[in-house]
């Protein structure tokens, strides 16, 4: 009778008869349970491992969100196409490129195409984020709608612009400052509006990172600050250095963010609101970062040095902005002060001839005591500061009371020696009376009136003139500092008074004692 094969394995495996051997039956019984048990040990082990292996495969192909999992394998496939073909390109090309001589593999690989460095233009908040909300007046929309003003302004400017931000949708901080950097943004313009518990405050506020002195976003930040205020009559609230924002620190490009008004003010929120003065605010902005770019030209220019201190102080503050000015200075200082007066020359400032003496009445006595005068002061400072000085400028300018009758033989003699005069077409006004800083710096930007080119008359021997020097620096971040050269196209009175119907002398009377007539129309002349 079958009874299957364990037992016909048994019965015909065993010996039963007379010849059976009991020891060696005992032993191949324990081979056999030892090899069972095995086999049983290793069918449960692998049953485990093929459980653990479904239930990890069952783990891992389980997605938290069908949609999403079927969307991020779409973009794998894509993306596995694109690095399949280029792949393909890269293994075309390099066939070529073996075959051709190795000067032309360099000029026939193909080129990454250059990225076009663009102004970014944030508008802040956005999507679930608010921002201030006054009268159902949301922050994010006002921001939204004066940035999309200002790429249009920009855009028609020349600029490339990018927004942060087109539409109401939210976008972290983190993301926009890593994305403008990335993209190796050339500046950083954040728009907000304001909000204070107090619903008097008014006006437009600016911040900036003031502890990062290689960025130059204080530049920015005062550009765009006193463009914006000017373009809205908004008051000009100050500048803030202490920003430890994150579009102003993690940036790292020159960065600033503007607030443009205050919703939590109802006359102002109503202006925020209206297109036109939004319209405004968007010519401030656009203006500031068209000047940052672009910037008019200053020439910084000192008469009657050097000094026993101030000029040294100012020569310091020069140093420490980077700025380079003209010296127009005086011989007999020129003696007295040598270390100044070379420091003046090593430190890359040009340097012009003011006068030997400043004493009108010997001076003007005749073209020829002009000259002589001139001569010796140009001996002095080769001398002394190493320098064959071109540039000159007259006391008291070139037309004044005491050098009617001399000014124009000495302008046609000095020419014909090469030698360049520059006069001035706006002033500190620090030659004459006591004014504080503050004043001084009023009377520059009053004077300047925004010209595209100026000459600044200042002198390096008046104590609130070095006090004064790095605010004044400061005042002007629409103006680039430069020194006189001699291939600048110079600022001259007589020039102005030959194309002029006006009589330039109304304008004009210097004092004995040294002080000026502060009169003035569309020149401000004061006495040197």
């Amino acid at each position: 009778m079958y009874k299957g094969r364990n037992g016909g394995s048994r019965n015909h495996g065993g010996r039963t008869g007379a010849g059976a051997v009991p020891g060696r039956r005992k032993s191949t019984s324990g081979r056999s349970v030892r090899l069972w048990a095995v086999s049983l040990l290793a069918w449960m082990l692998a049953g485990i491992i093929g459980i653990s292996g479904f239930m990890a495969v069952r783990v891992s192909a389980a997605p938290e969100d069908p949609a999403l999992e079927a969307a991020a394998e779409a973009a794998k496939a894509e993306e596995a196409a694109k690095a399949a073909a280029r792949e393909d390109a890269l293994g075309e090309g390099q066939e070529g490129a073996d075959r051709m001589p190795p000067d032309s593999q360099a000029e026939d690989m193909p080129k990454e195409p250059e990225k076009e460095p663009v102004i970014v233009i944030d508008p802040g908040h956005g999507g679930m984020d608010d921002g201030c909300v006054r009268d159902g007046i949301r922050e994010k929309d006002i921001n939204l709608q004066i940035a999309q003003l200002v790429s249009e302004k920009l855009t028609r400017l020349g600029y490339p612009v990018r927004l942060t931000r087109q539409e109401d949708v939210y976008v972290s901080k983190e993301d926009r400052v890593e994305e403008a950097n990335q993209e190796e943004a050339l500046i950083y313009v954040s728009i907000h509006q304001n909000s204070c518990e107090d619903t008097g405050a008014v006006g437009i506020e600016t911040w900036y990172d003031g502890n990062d002195v290689f960025r130059n976003s204080g530049r920015l930040a005062r550009l765009i600050n006193q463009e914006t205020a000017k373009s809205t009559g908004a008051v000009e609230r100050e500048l803030v250095g202490e920003s430890d924002l994150c579009v102003t620190t993690k940036t790292n490009m020159p960065a600033c963010l503007i607030e443009t008004g205050f919703l939590t003010n109802p006359n102002e929120r109503g202006l925020l609101v209206d297109g036109e003065y939004q319209d405004k605010i968007a010519e401030g902005i656009a203006a500031g970062i068209d000047l940052y770019f672009h910037p008019k030209t200053m020439y910084l220019t000192f008469d009657d040095g050097p000094s026993e201190k101030n000029t040294d102080i100012i020569l310091d503050i020069l140093k420490e902005r980077n700025v380079t000015a003209t010296f127009f200075v005086i011989g007999e200082y020129v003696r007295k002060h040598p270390k100044t007066a070379r420091r003046i020359a090593e430190e890359g400032h040009t340097v012009g001839i003011h006068c030997d003496v400043h004493d009108y009445d010997v001076l003007y006595q005749s073209a020829d005591s002009y000259i002589e005068d001139f001569e010796r002061a140009y001996d002095s400072v080769r001398e002394i500061m190493g320098v064959e000085a071109r540039l000159f400028r007259f006391p008291g300018g070139s037309v004044n009371a005491y050098n009617k009758e001399v000014c124009q033989e000495i302008v046609e003699r000095m020419e014909e020696k090469g030698y360049i005069y520059f006069d001035w077409n706006a002033s500190l006004e620090d030659a004459g009376g006591q004014r504080t800083p503050e004043e001084l710096i009023a009377c520059a930007r009053e004077t300047s009136l925004d010209r595209k080119k100026v000459v600044l008359l200042a002198h390096d021997r008046v104590e609130a003139t070095a006090q004064c020097l790095g605010s004044l620096i400061e005042s002007f971040p629409d103006y680039q500092m430069k020194p006189l050269t001699t291939y600048i196209e110079p600022i001259q009175f007589r020039r102005f008074w030959e194309k002029s119907t006006f009589n330039l002398h109304f304008f004009l009377t210097p004092y004995r004692s040294g002080g000026y007539n502060r009169k003035r129309q569309s020149l401000i002349i004061s006495r040197s």
